[in-house]
Parts: C-alpha cells; structure tokens; sequence
C-alpha cells in the first residue's frame, strides 16, 4: 500500500515538472520545478545503475523493469527487494 502510493505522488511530481517545461509556471516556481526536474532525473538514473548492479543476478529483468525503476526511483526498488526477498524464500 505504502509503495504504490509513494508510486502515484512519485508519478505526479513528474507531470508536474513536464507541464512546466510545456507551461511554465509565473516567477521563481518555474525555474525551481527546472532544477528540479535535472536533479530528479540524475538520482533516478543512478537508481537504475544500482537497481541494475544489484537486481541483475538476482532475477530476469525486462526493459519494464528499468522503465519502472527510472520513473518511480525507491519506490520500485523496494517492490523488487519484496520480490527478490519473496523469491529466495521459496528456495
């Protein structure tokens, strides 16, 4: 529950940084959402690396897989660590 709440306000603050780049907001708002959305976009590709390093020999991974762990960061790190963990379990 926790995660796919923190999934759908992680999926918000992405529209809301992507419709400032098509509308930008008035003032110092559009230029923080800018900043913003360059600082989340570099923590979400070091995710990816990491979710990569660490997720990879643990499990088949899809292009989805990636997909999902750009775009919703610790969120789908922690769905895949219940998986992985879930997995090893059975073994």
């Amino acid at each position: 529950m926790l995660i796919n709440l923190g999934k759908l306000l992680t999926l918000l603050a992405w529209l809301l940084m992507f419709y400032n780049i098509v509308q930008p907001f008035g003032g110092n708002i559009s230029l923080v959402l800018n900043i913003l959305l360059g600082v989340t976009v570099m923590m979400h590709l070091l995710q990816t690396l990491m979710f990569y390093s660490v997720f990879n020999t643990l499990m088949p991974l899809k292009a989805k897989d990636y997909l999902q762990a750009f775009v919703f960061g610790v969120f789908a790190l922690w769905q895949y660590r219940q998986r992985a963990l879930a997995d090893m379990a059975k073994h």
